[in-house]
């Protein structure tokens, strides 16, 4: 593995430049946000309001920790930990039983990224992103007039690519796993075979999607509670969830490695059920599907060195456009979610997005110009039309000019062992559920991330994110992603793992997460649990969580020109870890769903 390549900050150049594009003093509302014994509130407004979603603290551990968006994901990692497991032992096995108990987006058919630190400081990423299959064509959902095929990309057997999952967490357990491969994935057939009892969320995940499973899987009773027409019974927490051909899934893949997957009886039915619902998965396509280890994308900022994953995610460019963007304001000075520092993030994302839709794609395909995206002067370029006088109008930014050059139920899971290795793991089906398609005799979901290319250059995606043609459909491509699995040094020793779901929202939770800790000083649970806003450019509004911008903030930004819209439900799911002073773990797992953090 090469060594990875850190793109240094070029920040006095940088800061003075900013400086000079500033063409008006920027005024906060209100005091910055001060602590005091652990709570933050906004002291010289309604001492009432808290910026947090939930008051959940977080859980400590010195010898392992890991956060996961299922209970018993969590405590199947912890107890790989416990059996002398490392974290790549642990991230695997926690991948494996989120495809048992978090069938939404938990999965064996779709894929994810991988950024791993060894205790050493030396950085992998892994690339397990699907890819479309070998029959795809560019214009495959469109009709004979150039016109999008609505809903073909998202829902049954045409919406999956190649599924990368299980041939992923073979190579990373093969670099650098410890125990036994069948010891790792027991404790998933075991909760496949025995069963598990429903969490509340995910009784009314089954029940939500029961018309759309037996509409796309005719004459199959996965995930069902009752097959009959008339009997209108429905899953409930506590109920058992058994899954018998799952389970005989798993053996398969735990007897033979990828072979159980790629090959043989699985790839047999996975074929079938293509042939079945006139999907394009083939069984050469399963055969040839293979993970790529690539560079790790690295960069300072301030005192931090930033890990994490390069194209074909999009997250890992983003992020650092974005904190590089950031890195001049004196944020904590500002204060949380005030007026200026809210601005400035949202200019960025703006900028960002626009940059995504223009530039970004599968590097095996298509040129992503990924060191001039986060090079200083090329981001100096981008700003020079920032004021703070007012918003920017989106319809007037496009994708920054460089000369020469022509997704949303996700999940994440953070693993840090006791010798310090670490993993920030992001995977997903896009889609809550994938395509809602099951395959039959295998029992497991398929995704829909064929949605997740440019299905035709400016029409938005399920996620309103727009694409061109460096992200459009070919055979054997991997779509882009905004998955964002990162790893943080501090000092040049491990500070943090952190990552979320959330489509498009991804990025930006991930970015102001990390600035809750670094610039604001919350505790990894308190940066978890903060409320959050999001900007991708298009279409050209912030959206955020209930009490996340206070009254005044709210009237600062409007006046400005800014178009804010609160939402009625949340922003990510985070699971994330940080190391403390005393080189204890804390584990912060999201206070809005059945998130879950476990160490000892």
């Amino acid at each position: 593995m090469k060594k990875s390549i850190i793109y240094h900050s070029t920040l006095i150049a940088f800061m003075v430049a900013l400086a000079a594009c500033k063409t008006q003093k920027p005024s906060t509302t209100g005091s910055k946000i001060e602590q005091s014994q652990g709570v933050y509130q906004y002291r010289d407004e309604d001492p009432t309001v808290q910026p947090f979603f939930s008051d959940r603290k977080g859980v400590i551990g010195r010898n392992g920790m890991v956060a996961s968006a299922h209970p018993e994901a969590s405590q199947v990692g912890l107890t790989i930990l416990k059996a002398g497991g490392n974290a790549v032992d642990a991230a695997v096995a926690v991948q494996f039983a989120l495809a048992v108990v978090y069938p939404g987006a938990g999965n064996i058919g779709g894929g994810g990224f991988m950024v791993y630190r060894d205790r050493a400081g030396s950085a992998y990423t892994l690339d397990y992103r699907e890819k479309a299959p070998g029959q795809a064509t560019q214009n495959m959902y469109l009709d004979s007039l150039g016109n999008v095929r609505q809903g073909l990309s998202i829902s049954g057997h045409l919406a999956s690519g190649v599924p990368g999952s299980v041939d992923g967490m073979v190579e990373a357990h093969k670099r650098f796993g410890k125990l036994a491969w069948a010891e790792v994935l027991q404790p998933a057939v075991d909760l496949a075979a025995k069963g598990f009892a429903l969490t509340e969320r995910d009784a009314l995940g089954l029940n939500r999607i029961k018309t759309d499973l037996t509409t796309i899987n005719p004459g199959k009773a996965y995930f069902l509670k009752s097959t009959s027409p008339t009997d209108t019974t429905t899953w409930k927490k506590g109920d058992l969830l058994v899954q018998a051909d799952l389970a005989k899934t798993l053996q398969r893949i735990q007897a033979q490695g990828r072979a159980g997957f790629y090959e043989g009886e699985t790839a047999r039915l996975l074929a079938e059920e293509m042939k079945r619902g006139k999907g394009l998965i083939s069984a050469e396509d399963l055969k040839n599907y293979h993970s790529v280890w690539r560079q790790p994308l690295q960069a300072n900022y301030k005192s931090y060195n930033v890990i994490t994953m390069p194209p074909t995610s999009s997250g890992g460019v983003a992020l650092i456009q974005l904190m590089r963007f950031t890195e001049p304001y004196p944020l904590r000075k500002w204060g949380w979610n005030r007026d200026s520092t809210v601005q400035v993030m949202i200019e960025a994302e703006r900028r960002v997005y626009a940059d995504r839709a223009k530039f970004l794609g599968d590097p095996d395909f298509v040129k992503v110009p990924v060191d001039t995206l986060i090079n200083p002067n090329y981001l100096r370029t981008r700003w020079t039309d920032f004021s703070f006088a007012k918003a920017t109008d989106s319809r007037a930014v496009k994708g920054g000019t460089i000369p020469g050059y022509e997704s949303l139920e996700t999940t994440h899971f953070s693993v840090v062992d006791k010798e310090g290795n670490a993993v920030s793991i992001t995977t997903t089906l896009n889609g809550g559920y994938g395509s809602r398609v099951v395959v039959g005799g295998a029992g497991f979901f398929l995704n829909n991330e064929m949605d997740d290319f440019s299905i035709k250059p400016g029409v938005p995606n399920m996620f309103g994110l727009i694409g061109n043609q460096a992200n459009a459909i070919a055979p054997n491509k991997r779509m882009l992603s905004s998955m964002t699995p990162t790893i943080l040094e501090k000092d040049g020793k491990l500070f943090m793992v952190v990552g979320t779901p959330g489509g498009s929202t991804i990025i930006t939770s991930v970015y102001q997460t990390i600035l809750n800790v670094i610039e604001h000083g919350m505790s990894m649970q308190e940066a978890v649990n903060a409320l959050k806003f999001h900007h991708q450019w298009l279409p050209d509004k912030t959206i955020f969580e209930n009490g996340a911008f206070s009254e005044p903030t709210i009237q600062a930004l409007q006046s400005r020109g800014y178009i804010l819209e609160k939402l009625t439900n949340t922003l990510g799911r985070m699971d994330c870890v940080l190391v403390r002073p005393d080189g204890s773990y804390e584990g912060a797992s999201d206070p809005r769903a059945d998130n879950t953090a476990r160490g000892y």
